[in-house]
């Protein structure tokens, strides 16, 4: 009997919902307000804090960055490791995906690397310069918003 985790916007809060099959496209209404939810991952498959966070990376939307490295994965099968252009490609189709907006002087070393320069002569000459500098940036500035609340209560799916 799995036990699937809803989120209702509105509410704030999170929900559990039982159901007697696998079901994974029925979307429940909030038992508060009855709009509809959203399915979360589970506890177990999403990181637990910032400190398990990639370097460089701002607090993003978990299932959102899930997304799209499943989405990239499939693209990477395609990747020539030997050309700048391709990685550069993949670069800012994560950027894109994740709604991660790249930094100035990353913004330019994938200029360079689409230019075709070498990568190892870009790090070369920028490598200090985009160790110390933030990589990415949020697009999007969404209002801080108080952490969800948990309703314990198992309803049924």
């Amino acid at each position: 009997m799995p036990i699937y985790e809803f989120y209702c916007h509105h509410c704030n809060t999170i929900f559990n919902f039982y159901s007697r099959t696998v079901n994974t496209s029925k979307i429940p209404k909030c038992p508060r307000c009855d709009r509809d939810l959203k399915r979360m991952m589970s506890v177990f498959s999403t990181p637990s804090g910032k400190e398990e966070r990639e370097e460089g990376l701002p607090d993003i939307d978990e299932s959102r960055l899930e997304r799209a490295m499943a989405e990239l994965e499939t693209e990477m099968g395609s990747v020539d490791e030997d050309n700048p252009r391709d990685a550069a490609r993949l670069m800012r189709r994560f950027s894109e995906l994740t709604g991660l907006e790249l930094g100035e002087k990353m913004e330019e070393a994938l200029q360079r690397m689409e230019a075709g320069e070498d990568p190892e002569r870009i790090e070369e000459e920028m490598g200090d310069i985009l160790n110390e500098e933030d990589l990415f940036s949020k697009k999007e500035k969404a209002p801080k918003r108080k952490p969800p609340k948990r309703d314990e209560t198992l309803y049924e799916l």
